[in-house]
């Protein structure tokens, strides 16, 4: 798979190190109790369709990349520097 970084062009994905979905997790309480901590530690969504990730391009020149991508199809529509989609609000 090749991917789009902003700064250096399209890369081969081993360039790169995937981060997770690009949102803001809700994190519990302090009161909060062992279940709901377990869920935040360690259950994610697996969605098939359109996503926005968070990807490092650890190989290249070390940007924080949020890339908008098909995981049924693994097509990539789009990526942006994350401080740049941040900004404008978008990564939530």
């Amino acid at each position: 798979m090749r991917l789009p970084c902003p700064i250096c062009g399209e890369r081969d994905r081993r360039e790169f190190t995937y981060s997770g979905a690009a949102v803001a997790l809700e994190r519990p309480g302090a009161e909060a109790g062992s279940e709901a901590w377990d869920d935040y530690l360690h259950n994610r969504d697996n969605p098939a369709g359109v996503t926005r990730d968070l990807w490092y391009h650890e190989q290249g020149c070390a940007a924080w990349i949020v890339m908008t991508r098909n995981t049924a199809t693994h097509e990539v529509l789009g990526a942006a520097l994350a401080s740049e989609a941040r900004r404008a609000g978008s990564t939530s």
